[in-house]
């Protein structure tokens, strides 16, 4: 599966604007191996399915332009949907997403960075407290990928994703997946739309998978200062698909294997932790431009082994309106989920 040449550490620079000193890093990376091999942890390979390598989501995606489009639309509100202005400009060769459900549960290609933007949508009755999040491609288009909402009535947080943004049932054929919290607030598991393990049939086959779980610490000054996340998802097999993880009860999902140390298919990932920066009196990251506004809420998550390597990032360009990108091996799922653990309430000190 490395049949993607890697794009030494542009995949994170907005366009152009990072070449300047990408003199010294290739240099570095190519000693690294290919970013793919972090993430490969065996698991079983699909039954002979002689890798059909999935051809990459058409186009791919051109780094160049999504960015532009970044300043004009930061006003924007929510459901891109509405806009029929789609023929007054030629699409840009950005990735093709003909079956969103497929698409969003599908890995990243490798050497392309996702660029999304999410959108928190506080209007109407009761969205102040349950807002609606959208996620669409950060491209001229603004593709609709994903919409999430925190269910009123559950004990912990839980947040569905569905694939309509006006179907945010549970019961709808829309839900893709949702994401839940712990008592405290703290630990996140994100899971697809399968059946919970009561209701699993003889090979196990239709059981939910767990995509993804996010681990909060508070730090002294509680949340105040920069959050330190954990993520924890499953690996990849050689063909570069995800390893499924299907737990039979609650001791044997992400978190329990991660609590205890087996890792057996499963792979940790960090914030990256900012830097203090005396001038502004703040922490800072480097966003390569993607992220205009100073927030908690600004995160790049990275393997331990290679920093340089962004997994995914996500940060504040307006009140309401987020960008999300995201590399291989996570897909739209994992990320805007992760996304919107750091959302919820308990975390939330704005």
């Amino acid at each position: 599966c490395d049949h993607v040449p890697h794009v030494p550490t542009a995949a994170t620079s907005s366009d152009e604007e990072d070449d300047s000193d990408s003199s010294t890093k290739p240099i570095r990376s190519e000693k690294k191996k290919n970013p793919a091999s972090l993430f490969q942890t065996g698991g079983d390979p699909p039954k002979e399915k002689k890798s059909k390598k999935k051809a990459p989501l058409k186009g791919a995606e051109s780094e160049e332009e999504t960015t532009e489009t970044l300043q004009k639309n930061s006003n924007k509100k929510g459901k891109a949907k509405k806009s029929k202005k789609k023929e007054e400009r030629p699409p840009s060769p950005v990735i093709e997403v003909e079956n969103l459900e497929e698409f969003v549960l599908q890995p990243a290609p490798q050497g392309v960075t996702v660029k999304c933007r999410v959108t928190r949508d506080k209007k109407g009755m009761d969205r102040g407290l349950y807002p609606t999040y959208y996620l669409h491609l950060d491209n001229d288009k603004k593709v609709f990928l994903l919409a999430g909402r925190k269910r009123k009535k559950s004990k912990t947080s839980n947040y569905l994703i569905s694939i309509d943004p006006t179907d945010l049932s549970r019961g709808g054929e829309n839900f893709i997946g949702k994401l839940r919290s712990n008592l405290m607030g703290t630990r996140f598991t994100v899971f697809d739309n399968g059946a919970n393990p009561d209701r699993a049939n003889a090979d196990w086959s239709n059981v939910r998978q767990e995509l993804s779980a996010v681990v909060y610490e508070t730090n002294v000054l509680g949340f105040k200062g920069p959050r330190k996340m954990t993520v924890i998802i499953p690996g990849m097999n050689s063909d570069c698909e995800r390893v499924p993880i299907r737990p039979r009860n609650d001791n044997d999902g992400l978190l329990m294997r991660w609590q205890n140390r087996n890792m057996d298919n499963v792979i940790e990932l960090h914030n990256k932790a900012p830097v203090w920066n005396d001038e502004t009196q703040s922490y800072v990251l480097n966003f390569h431009g993607r992220v205009t506004h100073a927030s908690v809420k600004n995160f790049q998550i990275v393997h331990s082994s290679d920093p340089d390597y962004i997994v995914m990032q996500f940060g504040r360009v307006a009140d309401d309106a987020f960008t999300m990108d995201y590399n291989y091996p996570l897909c739209a799922v994992q990320a805007f989920a992760i996304a919107l653990s750091s959302f919820d309430g308990k975390l939330a000190c704005e």
